[in-house]
């Protein structure tokens, strides 16, 4: 029996040291990542079994290294052309991939969407402005090449959580506004507007990480958390100069009221109001309204941080209606099926459950 107890204390320190507590970090590095891909295995999973078309790890910056890979889905159960997403994953820009956020694609393509889900490079080692670079890179990739495996240019909608809910956001300025960094100019001058945008549970201000503990109270590792995520991914901007952070912040470019250079397109901006990121939704909803653009936010009570990637809950499974209602009414992109019931298995649900 004591060598039982032993064990066990060994177990946990040994989860302890993983987790580095007191660090920031939310979860252990790499172990989203770790179950998501075993989940990715199991046979309800297979993008075949769905009537989906999977095209794996396409580079979408020549030369370079699997950062720069996307997975196209594609809904071989309709006819082409189909509307297409661009899908930038989460994870506070510091860990994930789009192999971890497998499900999220597979939900979008039973939908009758071709999802372009992309990777990018992740903070520490490449803060800011990288990941933002690398989704205006990805966008540049769809309009070289989405038409030839079937996409309707002409049905975009961007699409992501947490991180990557911050980062199509971000795309969106890039796209509506002309911007001066030469890789956000290259991607307004793709000339594409999406015809909707899906940021769900998004940090869309990195900076000022205080300001949530400053709102309302919350666990110390919450906190901790948030605090790393920005340093991490602002790496280097201590004195930034005004509006070299618009990229990263991309809430106060609205709350500022800056004019755009082509119109917003429509935002739908879930949340759970439990998410302890609740708040920067409820502004960029408030700044989106002033602005005239056409927005629609959904607060899910109770719910917490990126719980629609917990596809057995029904909570999740309202928020995946509610995503694709708002497409149909803007977009009018054929249902396929219940988006809730796209995978089947309940483990595949960690894809999402990091900042």
């Amino acid at each position: 029996m004591a060598r039982a107890r032993s064990g066990s204390r060994n177990r946990v320190l040994e989860i302890q040291k993983k987790l580095r507590l007191g660090a920031g970090h939310v979860v252990p590095d790499g172990l989203l990542d770790i179950a998501a891909r075993a989940a990715r295995h199991v046979p309800a999973a297979r993008p075949a079994r769905h009537n989906v078309d999977l095209i794996e790890n396409i580079p979408y910056v020549d030369g370079s290294g699997r950062a720069h890979h996307l997975d196209i889905y594609r809904p071989i159960k309709h006819p082409p052309p189909w509307p297409v997403v661009l899908y930038i994953h989460g994870g506070g820009f510091r860990m994930l991939s789009k192999d971890s956020h497998w499900i999220m694609a597979l939900a979008y393509a039973r939908q009758g969407y071709m999802v372009c889900n992309i990777s990018y490079r992740l903070a520490p080692r490449h803060p800011f402005p990288a990941a933002v670079e690398d989704s205006c890179a990805a966008l540049e990739w769809v309009a070289r090449n989405a038409e030839s495996y079937g996409g309707d240019l002409g049905r975009l909608v961007f699409a992501g959580e947490s991180a990557g809910a911050n980062l199509i956001t971000s795309l969106t300025v890039a796209s509506c506004y002309r911007r001066p960094e030469p890789y956000a100019t290259r991607a307004f001058d793709t000339g594409l507007v999406p015809r909707a945008v899906v940021p769900a549970c998004g940090i869309f201000q990195v900076t000022d990480p205080e300001r949530f503990p400053r709102r309302r109270r919350m666990p110390l590792w919450v906190s901790s958390a948030l605090l790393e995520v920005s340093r991490a991914y602002l790496r280097g901007y201590r004195q930034p100069e005004r509006g070299e952070l618009d990229l990263a912040d991309p809430l106060l470019v609205f709350e500022r009221g800056d004019t755009w250079d082509r119109p917003l397109p429509p935002f739908f901006i879930p949340v759970g109001t439990r998410d302890p990121l609740l708040n920067d939704t409820r502004r960029l909803h408030r700044a989106l309204q002033r602005l005239g653009a056409p927005v629609e936010a959904e607060y899910y009570e109770g719910e917490i941080h990126a719980f629609h990637a917990m596809i057995w809950r029904r909570a999740a499974r309202r928020c995946w209606r509610d995503v694709f209602g708002f497409l149909d009414r803007h977009v009018r992109a054929p249902g396929a099926a219940e988006p809730a019931d796209a995978i089947g298995s309940p483990g595949a649900g960690v894809a999402g459950a990091a900042v």
